[in-house]
């Protein structure tokens, strides 16, 4: 890192450092909650637009899409300007965006809405990150970025419990105009918390442009993109899952949604241990791990004493992120803020996938669990594509042994 980095953590106390950390986190958990709000109330939404459930998972699919599309242009027309200023416009576009979907009154409303509510999801989490890291003396960077993505497995703890909870009290509209209310708290919180860095260095947008353009980033991605597809396939539909094949009231989806939270907590622990002991060989395990979980998800289904403890399950796959976040900073060189924010590009691809191919199943007449087997197909697209990157790495390494010698 660099010096104006260093001197940068060096003029903050810890205090002001865990305001700034606890501001970021304020901003994670608004996007998590948003992002996984519409699947925790998937029938209120359906009933409430008169729209079919598969109609429901489009809306989180465009959602996903405008992740997808607003991570690397926001991040690359934002790489020139400073940091503080583009946390403070990409969440109050945020906040924007889901006031928008709290008022939208149609089905193709609500979808652009929430279109547009997810452009800034990916560029926030990869500007957020290296402002944590910045602020942070160099022993506590990795320990200040998890606090980041920490707020997102709150929301998926807390935030989507609470929110599928309003939604059945009062109206689905209620968990994103509570969305929107966090963002404009972290709009103020930033602003309040994280002045401006005078001695902050700008990075330039071609420059980080070229170091992205490597194979294995783009293998990377493609991993996040497919591999974590079913994850969002079986969780999305999770709500009819558990009324029409394991016999549940909707009453249980709040339960549900905070058992799949303790389960993202754990994947988040078990990514960062994994990572430690196994580098990029533990994309694999959380891959293999993910085929097993996803095959027995139909069988579990049936029963409520194994459908909640394979809802853990499913949550565990999160440590995906994890690994594969570490793998693109050890390859992305100089597009350190662009491999960030499309690291939750990718990953909001596979929320788009997920709930796409799901949807197929289903309109097809199958059951809802056996999105399932659709999410294993996925996960081992996934592990496919680790085997072509270990591939790639280890043709890379022999060349470049011959050319030593």
């Amino acid at each position: 890192m660099s010096s104006p980095a260093l001197s940068l953590a060096a003029r903050l106390t810890p205090r002001e450092r865990t305001f700034i950390l606890l501001a970021l986190s304020l901003g994670g958990f608004a996007i998590g909650t948003s992002e996984f709000a519409s699947m925790g109330l998937m029938l209120e939404i359906s009933r409430g637009l008169s729209i079919s459930e598969t109609q429901v998972g489009h809306l989180i699919s465009a959602y996903a899409i405008g992740v997808v599309v607003g991570a690397p242009v926001l991040a690359f027309a934002g790489a020139g300007f400073a940091r503080r200023s583009l946390l403070l416009a990409l969440m109050g576009f945020y906040a924007v965006g889901n006031l928008a979907s709290a008022l939208a009154p149609n089905y193709s409303t609500m979808l652009l809405a929430r279109f547009v509510a997810g452009l800034p999801h990916g560029a926030y989490f990869g500007v957020a990150m290296l402002v944590a890291a910045a602020i942070s003396p160099p022993a506590q960077r990795g320990s200040a970025m998890s606090k980041v993505l920490l707020g997102l497995s709150v929301a998926i703890l807390v935030g989507n419990p609470l929110t599928t909870w309003l939604g059945q009290m009062f109206s689905w509209r209620t968990a994103f105009a509570l969305v929107s209310v966090l963002a404009i708290a972290t709009v103020a919180m930033i602003a309040r918390f994280l002045l401006p860095d005078p001695d902050e260095q700008r990075t330039s947008p071609m420059r980080e442009l070229r170091a992205f353009n490597r194979p294995q980033v783009w293998l990377a991605l493609a991993i996040g993109s497919i591999g974590f597809a079913g994850m969002f396939c079986v969780f999305t539909y999770l709500a009819p899952t558990l009324v029409q094949v394991t016999g549940l009231a909707e009453s249980w989806m709040p339960v549900a949604v905070g058992i799949f939270g303790i389960g993202a907590i754990i994947g988040n622990v078990a990514g960062g241990w994994l990572v430690d002991r196994f580098h990029f060989r533990a994309a694999a395990v959380v891959l293999v791990w993910s085929v097993i979980v996803l095959l027995l998800y139909p069988l579990a289904a049936h029963s409520v004493w194994s459908i909640f403890p394979m809802i853990v399950a499913v949550g565990t796959m999160g440590a995906l992120a994890a690994v594969l976040q570490t793998r693109l900073m050890d390859v992305a060189g100089e597009a350190q803020t662009l491999a960030a924010a499309s690291n939750h590009a990718a990953f909001n691809t596979a929320n788009a996938l997920g709930p796409w191919f799901g949807g197929m199943a289903i309109g097809a007449g199958f059951s809802p669990a056996t999105t399932g087997y659709v999410g294993a197909a996925t996960a081992v697209g996934g592990l496919l594509l680790w085997g072509v990157a270990m591939l790639v790495e280890r043709q890379s390494r022999g060349a470049a042994v011959a050319c030593e010698r």
